[in-house]
């Protein structure tokens, strides 16, 4: 079994990127009740702060600050890919890899994660994340995007309801 090298800084910030395995699919957003009860299950029984995040229809992006003494974002990724997994019916196709190891083929096997440097790198992803929708042609505008914590931000107060505009030059966070 591989193992990779991860950062293991215990109550930092991270950007993660999650994608499912059929990139042309609109499962997370036609499911998204299913994805959010399985993002509250996961909190329910390992807490994290959501600082941001965005659910696109085939991949998500997300910034999640880890409680002091935690460094363990892989089990919460790993149950929300799971419990959202398991609440759909099984209509995908499955190779003999995944078969052989017991997966359902939803979701792409690894993820991205970056943990945030400091406070500009914050925002940065933070702009990433809110302006994804438009990057791939899903919303005309930020603010258009239902499933995007953009929404919280300008609740909140930390940003004005036209940000983003028509289009943001040079947002670069990875992907």
């Amino acid at each position: 079994m591989t193992s990779y090298r991860r950062d293991r800084t215990d109550g930092a910030t991270w950007f993660f990127t999650l994608a499912l395995a059929d990139r042309r699919s609109r499962l997370l957003v036609e499911n998204i009740d299913l994805l959010c009860a399985a993002f509250g299950y996961t909190q329910q029984r390992h807490p994290w702060h959501i600082d941001a995040i965005v659910i696109l229809p085939d991949h998500l992006h997300a910034i999640c600050t880890l409680p002091v003494g935690d460094a363990n974002y892989a089990l919460r990724w790993r149950l929300i890919k799971t419990e959202f997994s398991r609440a759909l019916p099984r209509t995908e196709v499955v190779s003999g890899s995944r078969q052989t190891k017991g997966e359902r083929g939803i979701w792409q096997r690894r993820y991205w994660e970056h943990r945030i440097r400091d406070d500009l790198d914050f925002v940065r992803h933070v702009d990433y994340i809110h302006f994804n929708p438009c990057k791939h042609g899903h919303a005309p505008h930020v603010v258009d995007w239902r499933w995007s914590s953009f929404h919280r931000y300008v609740r909140n107060g930390l940003l004005v309801r036209n940000w983003g505009g028509e289009a943001v030059e040079g947002i670069e966070a990875g992907e």
